[in-house]
């Protein structure tokens, strides 16, 4: 069987593909944005690249950042339309099955094509991708045209199958996987609930992440609770950097932060994690933050923002996690997290239950023959 990937360059994205390799399926890779080159992580694909610039004319870069208008004018005679290259690539593979992740930058881009064949086309609904929709300048219509050429759905929540039926999708729905085909716990970085001592934080700050509340809900914590604590912040952009470096109430604190452009890699971020309390991440919109499941599944107690309920599937509130209603509401989060501080009896039973619950669910050796058998489709 041949499998046609449609994606941006992703971690996510090549740690899925990954749960193929030596599946017996031929794969193959069209980089929609053409933005990688060649990646290593996944060198056994077959990958399309190198297929954007007819001509790479010089000071291009240059006429970009200072002559936009000419730039675009430019454009215009020196790329190749996406459409035309994928309808080639189509040709010349002759695919199976075509799946594309996430719809706006993956999906619209090729539709026109894929309304042109009747190829099984499988889509990975990713994070912000239907709930957010609006957000990301799409049309219901475009939404509507896009989901009924889709012929299998995947999704990371339950939430956005639902979004998807109302808005008009009508085929195959395959099934709730985690966009990253599962989770490598390293099993020896988890510390019982007595050799825990970090507060690890997500330290994204956009148009749906909301690290800025969770800085402001600390400074609402009585600075006592928060002393016997290392307070971490990872991929943390620099917005909020600047904000707890001019703020006089973290100059006592125990804080280390990484940088949104600070490499960290998934083993030592798990590393920390095995030896976090408390997990909190704030969002306007989001799927299921693959951030969120590995912190469980490390023992973490999860702080979440509750977007359309879609945490709310793996965390009941009160009981192995808390639930963030207001992500707005820098008072309720800074409730949440003095909680979960003085709550330490409740802490040590979440710890039990979401490794657990966690480890059986998106364990990536156990999701992987899943994964592999949901495209044993007919056309």
């Amino acid at each position: 069987m041949k499998i046609l990937l449609v994606a941006i360059p992703n971690h996510h994205f090549f740690q899925w593909t990954n749960q193929l390799k030596e599946s017996g399926y031929k794969v193959y890779w069209f980089d929609i944005t053409d933005g990688a080159g060649f990646v290593e992580k996944i060198n056994w694909v077959q990958q399309f690249n190198g297929w954007k610039l007819k001509w790479n004319y010089p000071f291009r870069y240059r006429i970009k950042k200072y002559f936009p208008n000419l730039y675009s004018s430019l454009e215009k005679l020196t790329v190749n339309k996406t459409e035309a290259v994928f309808e080639t690539i189509i040709k010349e593979v002759q695919p199976d099955i075509v799946h594309c992740f996430e719809m706006k930058l993956a999906g619209l881009p090729i539709l026109s094509v894929m309304q042109q064949n009747s190829i099984p086309f499988i889509y990975s609904s990713w994070g912000s991708d239907m709930f957010y929709f609006k957000e990301h300048s799409l049309q219901k219509n475009q939404v509507q045209l896009f989901l009924e050429r889709v012929d299998y759905l995947i999704t990371d929540c339950l939430r956005d199958f639902k979004i998807a039926t109302e808005s008009g999708f009508k085929n195959k729905f395959i099934g709730v996987f985690p966009g990253n085909g599962g989770i490598t716990f390293v099993k020896e970085f988890i510390n019982d609930s007595k050799g825990r001592n970090v507060i690890l934080i997500k330290g994204y700050e956009s148009f749906g992440c909301k690290a800025s509340k969770i800085i402001e809900a600390l400074q609402l914590v009585p600075k006592e609770f928060l002393q016997n604590f290392e307070i971490v912040l990872y991929s943390t952009d620099e917005v909020i950097i600047k904000s707890i470096q001019e703020n006089s109430f973290f100059n006592s604190l125990k804080l280390k932060i990484y940088s949104r452009t600070t490499f960290v890699s998934n083993e030592d971020l798990l590393k920390i994690m095995g030896k976090t309390c408390i997990h909190i991440s704030n969002n306007i919109s989001d799927g299921m933050p693959n951030t969120l499941l590995e912190s469980m599944g490390m023992g973490a107690f999860p702080i979440q923002s509750n977007p359309g309920n879609a945490t709310a599937e793996v965390i009941r509130n009160g009981i192995n996690g808390y639930l963030i209603s207001n992500p707005l509401d820098s008072l309720e989060i800074a409730n949440w997290i003095e909680k979960a501080i003085t709550n330490s009896s409740l802490r040590g039973s979440a710890q039990l239950y979401n490794i657990d619950f966690v480890h059986k669910n998106y364990e990536r050796a156990i999701v992987r023959e899943k994964i592999i058998n949901l495209y044993c489709i007919k056309s």
